[in-house]
């Protein structure tokens, strides 16, 4: 189920609803992230569709009038794949496919299909496959029938047992086989942890492709994959990493998303404890991104669900040299200011850094304000080290450039 293979990029239209809750502006926000995840697995967008409505339709999502617009669209267009913004219903997911023959896939299944195209390790993929089953169990139909050969034998078919039903029990079994299989796999994750000894943990955690993995390459001096896609890196890294004289672990965790799916929630448990027993989180912000308050309400969101919250926490905006903003001048004409206008003393005068003691504004891929990162990352694990160690304090001095 998890075999890799080369992606053929495929045409792909989008769709989404405008409700009370999901105002207009927000829906083309939740849209652009869904290019940006279609355009990971393998897609070019080729149309977007989005209907105010109070309530999605319980048979079909969306309105009739709509259905139709889309299968003129997708038939003229030659489209293989419709993708929607929220989650569907098996009846709503079939219904839709009966109308448009092609294709259809929902954020949840688009998300799930990236985690296989990208996890690595043995652990990452037994995750993705498990999430991968307990979305497709309540989705099966007669069609499913080659997951696997009937079995044969005796006492091993009901009587009367259909297709479907075999199909269903050999998933179940599937299931029951992997939650297994990972328990014994976070049994021994965790005994990993805990032999990692009494260093300082600190977790590199944010919204997906903020930059994580690139600021983890340039302190670590390592080569964690990244690149300019979502979820970049699914297999949590952990690497040494000494500052001065002062050595900590360092972990680079899975990105979050918003709508994050329920069942990788669950399945990637081990990898959010790396965040929970974390001593020190680096909660690192895109902002460059339009709307990277929302990315950071949401990772706050998730923190605040796995018991993480209160945990010491440093904000590392990242990319301010990608950082646009638009004025209007006294004359109404808009122009473009870029980082170039800022220095980092007008950064530290934005509301961004009254967000607390622990701000910080860098570029990783540039290199911008990074021995002011170490300085900071430093006097934290120092102080963390020191309230545990007391004794050893006079190991680790005050910082300074030349340690």
């Amino acid at each position: 189920m998890l075999e890799r293979k080369q992606i053929d990029y495929e045409k792909v239209v989008l769709v989404g609803i405008i409700t009370k809750e999901q105002d207009e502006e927000k829906s083309q926000e939740y849209l652009d992230e869904l290019e940006f995840l279609a355009f990971t697995a393998g897609g070019t967008v080729e149309g977007r569709f989005t209907q105010k409505i109070d309530l999605p339709n319980p048979k079909t999502f969306i309105g009739s009038g709509k259905m139709e617009e889309i299968l003129t669209f997708v038939d003229e267009n030659d489209i293989g794949t419709v993708i929607f913004d929220d989650e569907l219903t098996p009846a709503q997911q079939k219904n839709i496919e009966r109308v448009l023959k092609v294709k259809v896939l929902d954020r949840t299944s688009l998300i799930l299909d990236i985690f296989a195209q990208r996890a690595q390790t043995s652990y990452a993929r037994t995750q993705v496959e498990l999430a991968q089953y307990q979305y497709l169990l309540p989705r099966l139909t007669g069609l499913w029938t080659h997951l696997e050969r009937q079995r044969g034998g005796i006492g091993m078919r009901g009587p009367g047992e259909t297709e479907i039903e075999t199909d269903r029990r050999i998933v179940r079994d599937r299931i029951a086989l992997l939650k297994k299989k990972l328990t014994k796999i976070d049994k021994q994750m965790e005994t990993q942890r805990g032999n990692r000894g009494a260093l300082v943990r600190v977790a590199l955690i944010g919204y997906t492709n903020v930059g994580k993995s690139t600021l983890m390459n340039v302190i670590s001096k390592s080569d964690v994959f990244a690149e300019n896609k979502l979820f970049a890196t699914l297999d949590t890294t952990v690497r040494k990493v000494v500052i001065g004289n002062l050595p900590f672990l360092l972990t680079d965790t899975v990105g979050f998303i918003r709508k994050l799916p329920t069942q990788l929630v669950e399945s990637f448990k081990s990898t959010l404890d790396e965040v929970r027993e974390a001593d020190l989180l680096l909660h690192v912000v895109d902002i460059s991104h339009p709307t990277f308050e929302d990315h950071i309400n949401s990772v706050n969101q998730i923190l605040d669900e796995i018991k993480s919250a209160d945990k010491p926490t440093i904000m590392v905006f990242n990319k301010i040299d990608n950082y646009e903003h638009l004025t209007i001048e006294e004359d109404d004409l808009v122009t473009e200011r870029t980082t170039k206008h800022f220095t980092l003393e007008e950064w530290k005068n934005t509301w961004m850094n009254r967000m607390g003691d622990n701000v910080l504004f860098i570029s990783a891929l540039e290199r911008e304000n990074l021995e002011e990162f170490r300085k900071r990352v430093y006097e934290e694990v120092r102080r963390i080290h020191v309230t545990r160690f007391p004794y050893n304090s006079f190991l680790y001095p005050e910082y300074n450039e030349d340690l």
